[in-house]
């Protein structure tokens, strides 16, 4: 892992995936969102894969917007769909803003939805003990591992080595005017232009 792109590390939970031929059955299978974060573990995964030989297994988790308890109370399989789609359309976009495609030189990539929360999805997810589960994580204000984050779930119920993915970070300028911004900034003529 000569070239890690800002990786923080593996932390291995599982007993395979030493560097051997095992190595090569196992998946690199990554928590997607559509995040800075998120986007920087995308890339850092298809590096690896791209190194190791090994399938890349892209895993977004959903759920609908009042959650598993609402959709209970009201079930509507048009509004399930809606959101499955839109689900589908984030992965979609993810893979759009880091490679333009599909990552290049990767040999099998798989994008997969799994509707639940998404520490549990991607534990589920990456069983065996060769796969490597990649997360990208952001720092909050009580530090890295806050309360309830699934940063801190994951690394706690993976069965694999995990491999935490910092997101870019800005310079401070550069995150005052982000936050100051407004739609018309963003427009091709610059601020206060109409489009061409």
């Amino acid at each position: 892992m000569n070239d890690s792109g800002g990786a923080t590390g593996w932390r291995g939970t599982g007993t395979g995936g030493s560097g051997g031929d095992g190595d090569r059955q196992g998946r690199l299978v990554v928590g997607v969102s559509g995040s800075l974060a998120s986007l920087a573990a995308l890339q850092a995964a298809a590096r690896e894969a791209r190194c190791l030989g090994r399938p890349l297994l892209a895993v977004l988790a959903w759920q609908p917007p009042d959650g598993e308890a609402g959709r209970m109370l009201r079930p509507d399989r048009i509004w399930a769909e809606n959101w499955r789609r839109e689900a589908r359309a984030r992965l979609d976009r993810a893979f759009d803003e880091a490679f333009g495609g599909d990552p290049p030189g990767v040999a099998a990539v798989e994008r997969r939805l799994v509707r639940d929360r998404p520490w549990r999805a991607l534990c589920a997810t990456a069983d065996r003990p060769d796969d490597r589960l990649v997360i990208g994580v952001r720092a909050a204000r009580r530090g890295l591992f806050a309360a309830g984050g699934t940063t801190r779930r994951v690394l706690t119920h993976a069965r694999c080595p995990v491999l935490t993915v910092p997101a870019p970070r800005f310079p401070a300028l550069m995150r005052t005017r982000l936050r100051h911004a407004r739609a018309v900034d963003f427009l091709s003529g610059g601020p206060g232009q109409a489009p061409a």
